[in-house]
């Protein structure tokens, strides 16, 4: 399948730098020059457009006259900020920013699989990759802000209130931990991958009006799954960070 033109622009650009820096920790892509794939090449195109969207937001801020990209950062915030209060509750705000995020990065790489009738787009989030990283970052940053907050007592919670029982506790609740890495990993990349499929199956087979119903129906999973993965980054961290253990 030949490679998107935003993938072929990045490529261009960056291709050369990423290949030195996949050598340089190990990796020998196939094409070093070209070594950014269609799904890579999407993320990077959602993660700059967020970037410029709040540096717009930023530089356009107004009181009296609030642009309508103002008005849309403005809705975004008051809803995760409702949903951190009260998953997290107190000193929510210090967490906002990510959990707003990892919500806005997965709800636009699911969102961008719509296109998937279209040159062969596929869905980012429905490649096993792209969830397993926002996991595994969700996994490091809810356990780094235990730390912050509760130093070695954060340490504490994984051996139990038994002395005797806490080496046995303290692998248990490990693999509980890493346990949260692997559901929110499947969780995104089945669900995205099953959608994609039914999509890809209904465009070749009912090429007229059915694909419609479909592509709502992605739609709908594409919100419901960025609004849970957002959700469980909120409950882990108000976990992490709760002075209730």
């Amino acid at each position: 399948m030949q490679e998107l033109g935003i993938t072929h622009f990045f490529n261009l650009i960056f291709g050369s730098l990423f290949g030195w820096m996949m050598q340089l920790v190990g990796f020998h892509p196939t094409n070093p020059h070209a070594p950014i794939d269609d799904v890579f090449a999407l993320e990077m195109l959602i993660a700059f457009g967020l970037i410029a969207f709040f540096i717009v937001v930023r530089l356009t801020l107004s009181v009296e006259k609030p642009n309508p990209a103002q008005q849309i950062a403005e809705m975004i915030h008051e809803f995760t900020g409702n949903q951190a209060e009260s998953v997290i509750g107190h000193d929510y705000e210090r967490f906002q920013a990510f959990v707003t995020c990892v919500l806005l990065f997965i709800l636009l790489n699911n969102l961008i699989g719509l296109l998937i009738g279209f040159r062969g787009v596929t869905t980012p989030t429905g490649e096993v990759e792209v969830p397993l990283g926002i996991a595994v970052l969700t996994f490091l940053y809810y356990n780094f802000q235990g730390i912050r907050v509760h130093r070695f007592k954060y340490i504490k919670q994984f051996l139990g209130p038994i002395p005797l029982m806490s080496p046995l506790m303290f692998v248990i609740e490990t693999i509980s931990h890493l346990a949260r890495m692997m559901s929110l990993t499947i969780r995104l990349y089945a669900n995205m991958l099953a959608s994609d499929l039914l999509t890809l199956i209904c465009f070749s087979l009912i090429p007229f009006l059915a694909p419609s119903v479909f592509l709502g129906l992605h739609f709908a999973v594409a919100l419901i799954q960025a609004y849970v993965f957002m959700l469980l980054s909120m409950i882990y961290i108000g976990m992490a960070v709760s002075h209730d253990h």
